[in-house]
């Protein structure tokens, strides 16, 4: 039996609020599970679409198949984290997600007991008080010359696409990557660009529907600072070769067609 797309869709949005059928069902109140609407077997109701809409802004045509825009305020889309840990005195805990961890980070987004399992500590600064802070561990060279790979970075939850800053760095993460870059928003669309500080480095497109948070970076950890300087001077010598190799190929160019 093949299962029409509204089912699919249906199932699409529990996994990636990472909710039991069941947890799913409390949501949306529905009795038992959701596993009869997930396999086909009962119509999603009425009133369950209306509760997709009212609380997770789901656009009943894009769960029904009619529409590419899956949902309808996309500027309102929540971006907050889903678990936060406390210490003793009930305060925010700083996570830290190492590169190891930043693989199995974005299926286990809303898992508490596996968000228990990484370090984290508290940074007794003003600077970190009053708001919900992460530490990720940088991996790559995409970020160069500002971030370096195996440093670690410390970003503030975002939760409104408003506050974006093009000159910022975020912490984005996706349904199956956490990425650091800046964030270049579409005018009069859902799309965004992921831009790195590494020329090397090509854009990435995502629509807005992909990206589960957002953590804009105020600080950065790192251990060698003369590596720093070498990078930032490698760099700007790799930039130098191309320009000058485009300039020769110019003249080669010029002087053939002579």
């Amino acid at each position: 039996m093949q299962i029409d797309e509204e089912f699919k869709r249906f199932k699409q949005i529990r996994e990636e609020l990472n909710l039991t059928q069941s947890a799913f069902a409390d949501e949306l109140g529905i009795s038992a599970t959701t596993a009869d609407i997930e396999r086909g077997r009962t119509r999603i109701p009425g009133q369950v679409v209306k509760e997709l809409l009212r609380k997770y802004s789901i656009n009943p045509l894009w769960l029904f198949g009619d529409s590419k825009q899956k949902y309808l305020q996309p500027d309102k889309l929540l971006m907050s984290p889903k678990v936060v840990t406390v210490d003793n005195a009930g305060k925010d805990n700083i996570v830290l997600v190492s590169a190891k961890a930043a693989a199995g980070y974005p299926n286990n987004i809303g898992d508490a007991q596996w968000f228990e399992t990484l370090p984290a500590f508290s940074i007794p600064l003003p600077e970190f008080r009053n708001a919900t802070f992460r530490g990720f561990q940088v991996e790559g060279d995409s970020m160069l010359p500002v971030l370096h790979s195996g440093e670690w970075i410390v970003g503030k939850a975002l939760d409104d696409w408003e506050d974006v800053n093009p000159k910022q760095i975020y912490v984005v993460v996706t349904v199956d990557s956490i990425l650091v870059k800046k964030i270049q928003q579409e005018s009069q669309s859902t799309f965004i660009n992921l831009i790195s500080s590494n020329p090397e480095y090509s854009p990435i497109k995502l629509d807005r529907s992909e990206i589960k948070e957002i953590w804009i970076v105020n600080s950065k950890l790192t251990f060698d600072l003369e590596a720093d300087n070498k990078q930032v001077s490698l760099l700007t010598l790799h930039s130098e070769m191309r320009e000058l190799k485009e300039e020769m190929r110019k003249l080669v160019k010029d002087v053939v067609s002579k």
